[in-house]
């Protein structure tokens, strides 16, 4: 069998019929090339020879370079996708990945601010001038929807409907989500509109939402330097990240009684049990406050 034919069928497959975004088939592509370059160490040049210990012998391997169990499941899922797909194109006759169980992967409860925190972190630009007004619209808007950064700065000009006061959001798998605006991120969002973004277009035809000074859009990797200077200015001590401000919005939805579902729909999880990781969190910080305020310990 030609592996390379195939795992290029299996990238267009990826990105035509499930529509994945180019950031996860980038992902499926690094895992298997790993698992090819293990099983051509190991004579095997044809994937109808491969059997689910050749599998085993390679997440075993991953473990081994001391890699996460979260990785090496990712790496599972890589592999396990790629024999379903040449088993359903008939290109092999069995699936070796059936069976083969995924690493027991530990919860990890991300860093969430306080809702007194996040309010210090959206006060910190100076609104008085084009850039600060800009990124406070955006940390507004950040807090305001959930949405992720790369959402953020994706964002385009019709992705904001202002008489109805929600946002259009284009998530993994370029899947359209549609969520509602407050009156705060609203508020800046039109003055940004307003007063920063003509200045900054220079006159171009470029319908992304937030540009930076020249014109252009706004990387992931400049906004992500805006958040942590800013975190600085506020004193946050945390680990800080956009990606923060999202588990922020999803924690206090949920302690202030939003249900699961909604939020689910809100963040653009195809997986409920992907949402649930933020119950655990309202649930140890109810345990923290029950522990320091009641009565009797």
């Amino acid at each position: 069998m030609e592996i390379d034919n195939h795992i290029d069928n299996f990238y267009n497959y990826l990105v035509i019929e499930r529509g994945l975004s180019n950031n996860t088939v980038v992902s499926y592509s690094r895992d298997l090339r790993k698992f090819i370059d293990f099983l051509e160490k190991n004579d095997v040049s044809n994937l109808s020879l491969v059997s689910n210990l050749h599998i085993i012998s390679f997440l075993i391997e991953l473990k081994s370079q001391g890699l996460s169990s979260r990785t090496t499941g990712r790496n599972l899922t890589s592999i396990r996708m790629f024999f379903r797909f040449l088993v359903r194109e008939n290109l092999l006759k069995t699936d070796p990945s059936l069976n083969i169980e995924s690493p027991k992967i530990r919860a990890h409860l991300p860093n969430v601010l306080s809702i007194s925190e996040v309010e210090s972190l959206l006060s910190q630009p100076d609104i008085t001038t084009l850039k600060g007004l800009r990124n406070r619209a955006m940390l507004e808007l950040l807090y305001a929807t959930g949405i992720r950064v790369s959402e953020l700065v994706n964002l385009r000009l019709p992705s904001f409907n202002q008489e109805v006061g929600y946002l259009i959001a284009f998530g993994k798998g370029s899947k359209e989500r549609i969520i509602p605006l407050g009156a705060t991120a609203q508020h800046y969002l039109k003055k940004y509109l307003a007063i920063v973004r003509p200045k900054f277009s220079k006159g171009k035809m470029n319908d992304v939402l937030f540009l930076n000074v020249s014109g252009n859009k706004l990387s992931r990797q400049g906004f992500l330097k805006i958040v942590k200077r800013y975190a600085l200015k506020a004193g946050i001590s945390k680990q800080l990240s956009p990606h923060t401000i999202r588990h922020s919005f999803a924690t206090h939805l949920l302690e202030r009684g939003a249900d699961l579902r909604s939020v689910q729909i809100m963040l653009g999880h195809v997986d409920i049990s992907t949402t649930q990781i933020y119950t655990h969190i309202t649930q140890k910080r109810l345990k923290k406050i029950h522990k320091q305020y009641h009565p009797r310990p």
